[in-house]
């Protein structure tokens, strides 16, 4: 019965990452297009505004106002320090980079994110590192390259390095804010507001002076919602929710197809042709991927299972 409820555990922590990933992989999308009208920080403001609106009528309709008083000025205190790095200043950081370096680069430091997470929870969260967990990773992370380079490798150099070290910059702070998220176990719904709102108050002083609040058009409209609502809003709680029922190596691994399933997006909704180097690192991706799965000590396994039907 506990092997049963593990495992189900697990499926739904999973299934909250497959529509996170799903969600996640549509940024760039939604993002090229609101570009045509809005710089990076108009779009975070009105996403992060969105995100934080959209999150506390959840919280009114599911009743959970009164959980407000819950929590301590000290817990309230690490809500707002996670809103500020993981909704706030990662985004800053990302942006940053996209703006001083090229895509390819950009994209891949900034990626290395779920390798930080990784790393942060041997360390933060005191996980077991093996070889093989380290290796699925390192492989997941050769496919990207292969996607992001066009599958010539030889050819990526570091162009920028201002722009490589914003990139580095923000992998850290979303890995550790990723990391402290899954360590403070707060209420995956009221949290993630709280983030949204501590994000909000940051970025409003932000665009008004490093840019100016314009009204963009209709079609751009629906995609700030969509963006705010979904892609920056309820992804934060599928993330989370995942993170807490899931192994950490496997969600960092999973967190690969995020790109690959983008290329899928953008062939769709952007009319770009999908290269075979695209292809050949997506199944490079999903090697690493499996190859977390496999059993490299089977008699253990089976022990394993039998303690717990023996309990």
């Amino acid at each position: 019965m506990e092997l049963r409820l593990l495992k189900n555990k697990k499926n739904i922590a999973y299934t909250n990452l497959a529509l996170c990933i799903l969600l996640w992989a549509s940024i760039p999308v939604a993002t090229k297009k609101m570009l045509l009208e809005l710089d990076s920080l108009q779009i975070l403001f009105y996403s992060t505004f969105f995100s934080t609106l959209v999150l506390g009528i959840l919280i009114v309709f599911q009743k959970k106002v009164k959980f407000l008083k819950r929590y301590t000025k000290s817990q309230y205190s690490m809500m707002f320090l996670l809103g500020f790095l993981g909704n706030y200043l990662y985004y800053v950081f990302l942006y940053g980079a996209l703006s001083k370096t090229t895509a390819s680069e950009g994209f891949i430091l900034a990626y290395t994110w779920p390798i930080m997470v990784l790393v942060l929870s041997f360390i933060i969260l005191k996980d077991k590192v093996t070889i093989q967990k380290v290796v699925g990773i390192s492989i997941s992370f050769f496919g990207i390259i292969v996607i992001t380079t066009k599958g010539n490798i030889a050819t990526f150099n570091l162009t920028n390095f201002q722009g490589d070290l914003l990139a580095l910059s923000g992998a850290f702070v979303f890995a550790l804010f990723s990391v402290l998220g899954k360590k403070y176990n707060f209420d995956k719904t009221i949290s993630v507001f709280i983030y949204f709102l501590s994000a909000l108050i940051f970025i409003i002083p932000t665009v008004l002076i490093f840019s100016e609040i314009i009204l963009p058009s209709f079609n751009v409209w629906l995609l700030i919602i969509y963006n705010g609502v979904f892609v920056n809003g309820i992804s934060y709680i599928f993330w989370f929710k995942a993170l807490e029922g899931g192994e950490t190596h496997i969600i960092s691994n999973l967190l690969y197809l995020t790109p690959f399933i983008s290329l899928i997006y953008i062939s769709i909704f952007l009319d770009e042709k999908i290269l075979m180097s695209a292809v050949i690192g997506g199944v490079v991706i999903v090697t690493g991927v499996l190859s977390q799965y496999i059993p490299l000590n089977k008699s253990k396994e089976l022990d394993e299972i039998d303690r717990h039907y023996d309990m």
